[in-house]
């Protein structure tokens, strides 16, 4: 069977030959070219010229036919509904035997031929080597991957090699490129280059199957999203870590140094204050590894755990006792208020609270979450009102007590300034003024006790003033004799330590008086 398949080309055209008893000088059909790749859905036109005896002929039929079963009764291609819209012929009745055909697709490849018939029976002629016809696609040719940055080549190819000299076009995501040739060179390739690639022939309607360019890179800073600004305890959490990369990157999440669950969503389905911290996501696939901004969840929650805790007022003497509220919150309680149990208002505020009376006493924490109260503790003040009087007055007498030193010390001082200026009277003067002192002590009206009855019922403003003067006077005598100097020294020193402070009488001051002539008497007056 397959030896008869190879000689049915040979024993056709010796056929032909036979029954058309024709010289080949004088028939015959020229074809160019012989064998045509059309490129798929594209127009091809198959150029030929036939020739026949010049005398007693006319052609009556001109046609073509497509891979002839029955050699006698070729049929006109024309005729058949697969080709009748789209096989054109161009040729005459006289030598141009073109022909185009339209929209070729792989079931138009075959053995095309030429035939004529004349108005004479035996003049027919079919051209034997026919016109062989291939369709081809354009295919695509490119790597499957390449790596950000690496150099890139695209190449676009046909099963056959087409007829007519094509020009080549590029398309990526259906936008043309400038880019003309049947190879596509790209340096140094991009990842905004990743696309579906083309290529087609200028002039023509068809183009390749996409290819798409796969171009690989390491993942880009991954970014946490859909964190919420205020999250309360109890309430579901979800993060998702998004970050771009080729092949997709492995997604893992971590709190602080530990290792948490992979995957892009991260979910607390009832988040609690021991989660919060800082939290951060890792993206990494075979080109690299890459780590987001650490994010910080803060839980909030309003006071819990709301106490009283008692502390000494560290001042001397006080009848208070320092309270502390204490409470744990997020965001921390800044409002405090106290109570007195059994009490409905509040008895003070702030955090800190001073005690000055005995109670049971508690307070309440506030954050803008809530508010939370203590137990009541039970406070005792201790009264120390005697021992405040007591220190009071031991501090009064401490004081009288300096201001008295002070005084006497001014005293003595003042004294001994006066002495060391060694003041002399003289005898007759002191005599004097003695005696007018003396007598005035001795007056009746300054003494009422030296009369029985007073004459003057109202004193004299001047009396008055003179018997004031003899009451409110002291003196001293310090005797200086003059065969006894040293005597009169240690008498002195020890009248200047102690000095009397008396009224005199009428013996003293005559003793006195006897005494003048052998002494000389220093006095001093106040």
């Amino acid at each position: 069977m397959l030896m008869w398949l190879r000689m049915a080309p040979a024993l056709h055209l010796i056929f032909l030959l036979i029954i058309h008893r024709v010289s080949s000088a004088d028939w015959g059909v020229n074809y160019s070219p012989t064998q045509i790749c059309a490129l798929n859905n594209s127009t091809m036109t198959i150029r030929c010229k036939y020739t026949y005896p010049p005398r007693g002929y006319q052609i009556m039929e001109a046609y073509w036919s497509k891979d002839p079963t029955d050699w006698q009764n070729l049929p006109d291609l024309s005729k058949n509904s697969e080709y009748s819209q789209r096989l054109q012929y161009l040729g005459d009745k006289q030598q141009n035997c073109t022909v185009r055909l339209s929209h070729v697709t792989k079931n138009d490849e075959g053995q095309y031929y030429f035939r004529f018939i004349s108005n004479v029976s035996s003049g027919r002629f079919t051209g034997p080597s026919g016109v062989r016809l291939s369709v081809t696609d354009l295919q695509l040719e490119s790597p499957e991957r390449v790596k950000e940055g690496d150099s890139v080549n695209l190449t676009c190819k046909s099963s056959c090699k087409l007829t007519d000299t094509p020009t080549f076009i590029w398309y990526r995501n259906s936008h043309t490129l400038t880019n003309i040739g049947d190879e596509l060179n790209i340096r140094s390739v991009s990842r905004t280059e990743a696309g579906n690639y083309r290529c087609g022939v200028q002039g023509q309607t068809y183009i390749s199957p996409a290819v798409y360019l796969n171009v690989t890179y390491a993942p880009d800073t991954p970014v946490i999203s859909n964190r919420s600004a205020v999250i309360m305890e109890g309430d579901s959490v979800t993060l998702n870590c998004s970050s771009d990369s080729n092949p997709p990157a492995e997604i893992s999440w971590f709190k602080g140094n530990k290792s948490l669950n992979s995957g892009r969503i991260f979910n607390i389905s009832k988040i609690s204050s021991d989660d919060s911290g800082e939290y951060k996501c890792g993206a990494k696939n075979v080109h690299g590894e890459k780590y987001s901004d650490p994010v910080t969840l803060d839980v909030q929650y309003p006071p819990r755990n709301v106490s009283v805790s008692v502390t000494d007022s560290g001042q001397l003497f006080s009848d208070l006792v320092s309270l502390m509220c204490i409470s744990d919150s997020n965001p921390p309680a800044l409002n405090f208020s106290w109570f007195k149990e059994n009490q409905s208002s509040a008895v003070g505020s702030g955090q800190s609270f001073s005690a000055v009376q005995s109670g049971r006493f508690y307070c309440e924490a506030h954050n803008p979450h809530g508010a939370q109260r203590s137990d009541a503790v039970t406070v005792t003040v201790q009264q120390h009102a005697e021992r405040n009087i007591i220190t009071v007055t031991s501090v009064g007498l401490l004081f009288i007590f300096i201001v008295v030193v002070i005084i006497g010390l001014f005293i003595i001082k003042k004294q001994r300034s006066v002495k060391s200026e060694g003041l002399t009277v003289m005898q007759n003067d002191l005599y004097s003024d003695v005696s007018q002192k003396v007598q005035a002590h001795d007056n009746p009206v300054c003494n009422p006790g030296l009369a029985d009855e007073s004459p003057y019922e109202t004193m004299n403003p001047r009396i008055s003033a003179e018997c004031r003067d003899a009451e409110e006077i002291q003196y001293a005598t310090v005797q200086y004799h003059k065969n006894t100097p040293m005597k009169r020294e240690e008498e002195e020193e020890r009248q200047s330590d102690s000095i009397p402070v008396q009224q005199p009488d009428q013996d003293h001051r005559q003793e006195t008086v006897e005494t003048v002539e052998e002494s000389v008497i220093y006095s001093m007056l106040k």
